[in-house]
């Protein structure tokens, strides 16, 4: 799977906004953590719906 598979969009979910699997966490969440200073392994405690290569996908979709 391609990373960046996993950002996904649907008009009818979080304002259209790029989503992670279809899950209601938008790319901007989780880089805004990132941001914040968390870790990869603390974004992961915070949103535990997330995995690793989730966070890779919404890094390298930035």
């Amino acid at each position: 799977m391609n990373l960046l598979d996993r950002i996904t969009f649907n008009p009818r979910q979080c304002g259209g906004r790029p989503c992670v699997r279809g899950m209601r966490i938008r790319v901007t969440d989780v880089l805004d953590l990132l941001e914040a200073g968390l870790s990869p392994a603390e974004v992961l405690s915070e949103l535990p719906d997330l995995e690793a290569d989730d966070i890779r996908a919404c890094v390298d979709f930035r």
